[in-house]
């Protein structure tokens, strides 16, 4: 019987060990800590935002900043219904929210947990615990596996150890010849400490723009005014995108806000014109127009040099342009970032072309499989990872147990 070893007690560690058969292979999951899939737990506040409503497959992969060609072969074998259907199978019923977003119905991750440990304990998966791999040999087609202490020797080897914020992390898969791209922060808010909108926190405008200044980098989306920046969806998925542009320019860069992405500024000249001409006499700042909250106005209206004083019928066309500008491009410095709660993601790992996405197996070292966030990919907030981590975790477990696999 062959034997196969999985590194990481994740989300794709647990899906590839438990789609291996039991009856081709005798199947280790190898987890450094005394925990196993402790970022299901946490996801959602957790809840466990197990995938994303995204049923189209181009729909879908526009949701990975990195990895959405290697992707699309790969979610054509296991995607957003496959995950649906395998959770609720096992009596997990999942629920879309409004923005997308799929979670139990029970608003427990531990559903998810109970589930996948329930299917790994069917599947005779033996899990050893405090198991730190250090080291990997590769000889004579097989793996020797070691913690400093103690070897363990497989036929084939699922490496799902997830994101890692440094580069030397990577160090044990370097030395099987695969090439890693440098890891970098993703999904992260804008700190602007020198800006005084940070006076605005809480304030938030439910469908604003945000472009990075110099790049065509851009999202929409809800936006939220924090103590320390800007978040909220439009900013945690910019800095997706935006990741690796964001880590060359040291986190130091100029956002330009449109606080509803619907605007036009010939939009916004016809709206005001109309409004000044119906109500001459009334006071700028304190006759907030297009649904933007009290305190943000007044902040906009100061910004343009509108005293509290003005009237529409007084201000200048000078004061009004900048007002318009202030609606249209407000402009913030970022000097900084914040890591979102919980949901720390990297962009960078093993690169995407030393990798057959069909079958998850390494183009350079026979009877290697990699599956979830150890790849160079990445998705947005929303319940993109984890979909990624469930589709490259099936693909891998469904190969790598396979008789006739690369060798």
């Amino acid at each position: 019987m062959l034997k196969v070893g999985v590194i990481g007690a994740g989300a794709a560690g647990f899906f590839a060990a438990i789609h291996l058969s039991n009856q081709h292979a005798e199947v280790t999951i190898l987890e450094k800590t005394s925990k196993s899939l402790a970022k299901v737990k946490i996801s959602g506040g957790g809840r466990c935002n197990v995938t994303h409503a995204a049923l189209e497959l181009n729909h879908l992969v526009k949701n990975y900043p990195r990895g959405e060609k290697f992707l699309k072969k790969s979610f054509q074998h296991f995607a957003v219904k496959d995950t649906i259907d395998w959770f609720e199978s096992r009596g997990v019923k999942l629920k879309v929210e409004a923005d997308g977003r799929m979670f139990p119905i029970s608003n427990d991750s531990e559903s998810i947990i109970r589930a996948l440990k329930e299917e790994a304990l069917k599947k005779q998966v033996t899990i050893k615990y405090q198991f730190g791999v250090i080291k990997i040999k590769y000889n004579s087609r097989k793996f020797e596996l070691s913690n400093g202490k103690e070897t363990l020797t497989f036929d084939r080897l699922i490496i799902c150890t997830g994101g890692n914020p440094k580069l030397e992390g990577f160090d044990f898969i370097k030395e099987l010849g695969h090439q890693i791209q440098p890891p970098v922060p993703s999904l992260f808010t804008f700190n602007t400490p020198t800006e005084p909108i940070k006076s605005l926190m809480g304030i938030a405008m439910p469908d604003a723009h945000v472009k990075l200044e110099g790049t065509k980098l851009s999202y929409q989306g809800p936006l939220l005014i924090t103590h320390w920046g800007i978040s909220g969806p439009a900013v945690l998925k910019l800095s997706a995108f935006g990741a690796r542009w964001l880590a060359e320019q040291t986190y130091k860069a100029k956002a330009h806000i449109r606080w509803n992405a619907s605007w036009t500024e010939e939009s916004l000249v016809q709206d005001i014109s109309r409004f000044k001409i119906a109500h001459p006499k009334k006071k700028v700042s304190t006759n907030p127009l297009f649904g933007i909250p009290a305190r943000l106005w007044e902040h906009l209206v100061f910004r343009a040099e509108i005293t509290e004083a003005d009237l529409w019928n007084e201000i200048s066309k000078k004061h009004l342009n900048r007002l318009i500008q202030n609606l249209f491009c407000y402009i913030v410095a970022i000097e900084g970032k914040t890591t979102f709660k919980e949901e720390f993601v990297t962009a960078g790992g093993v690169c995407l072309n030393e990798v057959n996405p069909e079958t998850m197996e390494s183009k350079i070292t026979p009877g290697l499989f990699f599956a979830g966030e150890v790849l160079d990919i990445d998705g947005i907030t929303g319940g993109f990872n984890f979909q990624a981590a469930w589709t490259t975790g099936y693909i891998a477990g469904k190969h790598a147990d396979q008789p006739n696999s690369n060798e």
